[in-house]
């Protein structure tokens, strides 16, 4: 008789052993699959559930828009609402401090003394020649396409360009000013969010156009002089937005209807 390797024939024993005790997969995945099957589909339904419960019959996706444009609404005209209380107020107060008029020396004293100071404050309408600047967003081509070489940015107005222009006209002898027929003043603030502007609570779209009373000449110098104007004139040249100076025989600037109440400033030592 023929006796075969030891090694081999242990070699292959141990195989076969070990081919036995491995576990049998298919099996095992049909056991896998049948449980968390039941799981996926009722966590699926839990989800739908949710979903619409939360959305209560509405499309969970809805376009605000419309929404934040009505709520903008809403406070522009609650804005108009309580400026025009806060003028009847202080036509009430007007009328009664004139009541007194001659009641009291020292009252009628400062009154005289506060009532030479309203113009230069803003506080009085006054009228002459001057210069209209109007600042506009470049206009939107057909096919969607920017200018070579511009981006979103270079296509609108900024709130920077506002106050170029704006300091750029008090540099050239300003007796006088209105943005957006606004009149400006020492505590004005010039804010843009995007491309509209916002001044004391209402939000203005381009073109924003600001007007100086004061001589023309020397306002036009100073447009052309200043830097950030022509940083904003060289834009115009090259992606199309707009820059546009006009001389006035006689710009109207009302006076300023609002708050003069200061919130940091603090007088000086």
């Amino acid at each position: 008789m023929e006796y075969t390797s030891g090694d081999s024939s242990w070699a292959r024993a141990l195989r076969r052993l070990g081919r036995a005790m491995l576990p049998r997969r298919r099996k095992d995945r049909r056991l896998g699959w049948s449980v968390a099957t039941p799981v996926v589909f009722g966590a699926a339904g839990l989800l739908f559930s949710l979903t619409a419960a939360t959305a209560h019959g509405t499309d969970l996706r809805d376009d605000r828009r419309p929404e934040l444009t009505n709520l903008i609404a809403e406070r522009k005209q609650e804005i108009a609402t309580s400026r025009a209380k806060a003028g009847r107020l202080r036509g009430e107060i007007e009328a009664q401090q004139q009541g007194q008029t001659g009641a009291d020396t020292a009252v009628d004293e400062q009154r005289r003394r506060g009532e030479s100071q309203l113009a230069a404050a803003g506080l009085t309408a006054v009228h002459g020649p001057g210069v209209v600047v109007a600042l506009d967003d470049a206009p939107r081509r057909p096919d969607g396409s920017r200018p070579a070489g511009a981006r979103p940015d270079d296509l609108v107005v900024h709130q920077q360009d506002v106050q170029a222009v704006v300091n750029a006209l008090w540099a050239g002898g300003a007796e006088a000013m209105t943005l957006m027929g606004v009149r400006v003043i020492s505590t004005s603030a010039v804010r843009c969010v995007g491309n509209t502007l916002l001044l004391d609570g209402q939000v203005y779209s381009p073109p924003f156009e600001i007007a100086a009373i004061g001589d023309q000449a020397r306002l036009q110098r100073s447009l052309d002089e200043t830097e950030g104007v022509q940083l904003f004139r060289d834009a115009a040249d090259n992606f199309g937005l707009g820059y546009q100076v006009r001389m006035e025989a006689d710009v109207q600037a009302k006076a300023y209807d609002g708050s003069t109440a200061l919130r940091s400033a603090t007088t000086g030592s």
